[in-house]
């Protein structure tokens, strides 16, 4: 099955997934040994690779390394145009919504779609929204863009919403790595209300509580990363949270 089918299958099912954020440049084998085996237990469903910025020639080896010690699809989580690797599954294609820098609007796209069009990649348009998280992220920080305020769920789903009539398949809402406060519940509920499509929500998520609430407001995939670089044992506590909720609609 292709990974979107998937997600629209497992959302008008009711099920939620777990997807684990990799950073190429902090990973090491032992982590991404431990992740491997975990995803081959049934703990995750997604792994997703990629940063903001990576400092290090590492992305072809992570990649490969997770192609071959798993079969959990592997998804680009790209910053920028240089973090394409053909081996991968898919591509979440991020438009920057929430901001007005229009390289990261369509401007990169531009660039690399001849790649992509004659890749084998899944390439999943999404509309990628930063959230106000109670500080500066890399993310903010690289793209020069300010995140929508915490307070304003109304701006966050108006955008979501011009996303999506736009074409954009999905919708991820991201507080960032090493993030004060994760993503507002409101804010997850007004989205899940009003657009029927898979919700993403990553950042912040360093307590099965938080990820429970996460998943109770309606978002379809958590995404967690900073935490489990310190702590592979999350994972387990998580995934039983994710794989025993159910939507409420």
């Amino acid at each position: 099955m292709q990974i979107f089918s998937e997600w629209q299958t497992k959302k008008a099912q009711g099920k939620k997934s777990l997807a684990v954020l990799i950073d190429p440049d902090k990973a090491s084998e032992a982590h991404l040994k431990a992740l491997c085996k975990k995803a081959n237990d049934g703990e995750i469903d997604y792994f997703f690779v990629g940063g903001s910025l990576l400092t290090t020639n590492r992305l072809d080896l992570i990649v490969s390394y997770l192609k071959i010690n798993s079969e959990i699809p592997v998804i680009l989580f790209p910053g920028n145009t240089m973090q394409v690797n053909l081996k991968a599954d898919g591509i979440l294609l991020l438009s920057l919504i929430s901001g007005r820098n229009a390289d990261l609007l369509i401007g990169k796209h531009v660039e690399v779609a001849p790649l992509l069009a004659k890749s084998a990649l899944e390439i999943i348009s999404t509309g990628y929204m930063l959230i106000e998280s109670g500080k500066s992220t890399s993310v903010s920080y690289i793209s020069g863009t300010l995140p929508i305020p915490r307070d304003k769920p109304e701006i966050a789903l108006s955008t979501a919403l011009a996303g999506n009539m736009l074409g954009l398949k999905c919708n991820y809402l991201e507080a960032g790595s090493g993030a004060h406060y994760s993503v507002p519940e409101k804010m997850i509920n007004a989205l899940k209300e009003k657009i029927d499509a898979p919700l993403i929500v990553g950042g912040g998520i360093r307590d099965t509580k938080t990820a429970k609430s996460i998943l109770d407001a309606g978002a379809d995939i958590i995404v967690v990363g900073t935490k489990i670089e310190k702590d592979n044992s999350f994972i387990t506590a998580l995934a039983k949270i994710v794989h025993t909720e159910k939507t409420s609609a």
